[in-house]
C-alpha cells in the first residue's frame, strides 16, 4: 500500500540570549534560563528570525547532573544526548535550517522563526546564542516518508536524526516529503523546483526516492533521476545516490532476499540495482543504505528488528522509529564520512 502523506524578522540582537563561554567547561554556572527560553523539563526556545541557515550556540549544565538533548523545529535531533557533571557546564555549537514549511514541504506550516527544545533526561541549559550563517554549506535531503521530518511520534525519518552527527559548519536542509516518487517529486512545486535554485556551487545533495515508485517503468525511474543528477551538477551542487532503506519483510529462514524488503516494484523493476546502475554510469557517490539496512535487520533477526521500524505500535514494517532512523542516519554519516563527501571536521 502506499506510504502514508503525512514576518517580518526581528533583529538578530534582539533575539541573541546570554554571551557564550569559549572554554569547553567552566564551573558556577549561571541559574538563569536564557532569554527567549520557558520551562526546564523541556526548555522550549523561540527566536522571530527569518527563513535561512543559524548558527546556534548552547552552554549546556548547571549545579546538578545533567542529560541533554536538542532538538529543532520539527523533531530534528541537532544534539544527541549530553552528559554534564554537576557544578559544570559544556558548550555546544551547531546549524539549524530554518524554511517554511518547516517539516514536510507540502505539510502544515508549523510556527514561523526558530524553535528549539533542550530535553532528555535532565535537561539544563545556561546560555544561548543564535547568529546568522548564510554562507554555511548545505545538506539537501530528497525523498520520501523515510528520510523526512515527520511531524508526529512514533514516525522518525533518518534525515531527521541525521544533524546530530554532524558539527556546526553545515546546515542539513532536509526537503524530503511523504508519498513522493521520483516523477512526484520533480512534479511539485514545493519540491525540486524548490530545492534546485536553493543549491549552491559545492552544496551535496542525496537523493532516496524508490519507496512509492510502485509502478514506475525501469526508462522512467532512470530517466527522472537522471533529471535530477543533471539539474544539481548545473546548479554546481553534488549529487548523491542514496539506496533506500529496506522493508522489514522476513523470508521463512530470517532473510530478508525477497521483492517486497528489498523493492523490487510491480512492474519488476529492481529499484535500489537501477540506482547502483545509475551511479556507475554517471560517475555519481552511493550511499547504499539497502545493503547496509538489510545487513542490521538481518542481524537482529525478526523479533529484535521490530524496534527499528514501528511493528509493535502500527503494524508498519516500512517506515522507522527513532531508534531506528537514528541508527540508519549514523550508517549515512559513516558512509558520507567513509567516502569523504563532507570534510571530516564535520563529523560528530
Amino acid at each position: 500500500m502506499p506510504l502514508a502523506r503525512r514576518a517580518a524578522p526581528a533583529l538578530l540582537t534582539a533575539v541573541a540570549a546570554v554571551a557564550v563561554l569559549a572554554a569547553p567547561a567552566v564551573a558556577e554556572p549561571a541559574a538563569r534560563t536564557p532569554a527567549g527560553c520557558t520551562g526546564s523539563a523541556p526548555v522550549i526556545c523561540h527566536f522571530d528570525v527569518a527563513p535561512g541557515t543559524y548558527r546556534v550556540t548552547a552552554r549546556i549544565g548547571g549545579a546538578t547532573e545533567g542529560r541533554t538533548t536538542v532538538t529543532a523545529e520539527t523533531r530534528r535531533t541537532v544534539l544527541g544526548e549530553t552528559p554534564t557533571a554537576a557544578g559544570r557546564q559544556v558548550v555546544r555549537t551547531f546549524t539549524a535550517n530554518v524554511r517554511e514549511p518547516e517539516g514536510e514541504p507540502t505539510g502544515a506550516s508549523g510556527s514561523p522563526g526558530l524553535d528549539l527544545a533542550f530535553d532528555g533526561p535532565a535537561p539544563l541549559l545556561a546560555g544561548l546564542h543564535v547568529a546568522p550563517a548564510p554562507r554555511t554549506p548545505q545538506l539537501f535531503l530528497i525523498g520520501d516518508s523515510t528520510v523526512c521530518d515527520q511531524l508526529g511520534n512514533p514516525y522518525t525519518g533518518w534525515g531527521q536524526e541525521l544533524p546530530q552527527y554532524l558539527r556546526a559548519g553545515i546546515s542539513v536542509a532536509n526537503y524530503a516529503d511523504s508519498g513522493e516518487s521520483s516523477q512526484t517529486y520533480l512534479d511539485q512545486p514545493q519540491l525540486f523546483p524548490t530545492v534546485r535554485p536553493l543549491i549552491r556551487r559545492g552544496d551535496t545533495v542525496l537523493i532516496q526516492l524508490a519507496h512509492n515508485d510502485k509502478q514506475t517503468t525501469e526508462a522512467d525511474y532512470r530517466a527522472n533521476l537522471t533529471t535530477m543528477i543533471g539539474a544539481i551538477r548545473a546548479e554546481g551542487g553534488r549529487p548523491v545516490l542514496v539506496t533506500p532503506i529496506v522493508r522489514r519483510w522476513f523470508n521463512a529462514d530470517g532473510t530478508l532476499d525477497n521483492g517486497t524488503a528489498l523493492l523490487v516494484n510491480g512492474l519488476g523493476v529492481d529499484l535500489p540495482a537501477q540506482i547502483r546502475l545509475l551511479a556507475a554510469e554517471h560517475d555519481v557517490p552511493l550511499v547504499d543504505l539497502t545493503a547496509l539496512t538489510r545487513q542490521r535487520v538481518e542481524e537482529l533477526g525478526p523479533d529484535a528488528s521490530k524496534a527499528l521500524y514501528l511493528t509493535d505500535e502500527k503494524r508498519d514494517n516500512t517506515h522507522t522509529s527513532e531508534r531506528g532512523a537514528t541508527e540508519y542516519a549514523a550508517m549515512v554519516r559513516d558512509a558520507l564520512r567513509d567516502q569523504r563527501l563532507l570534510p571530516g571536521r564535520l563529523f560528530r
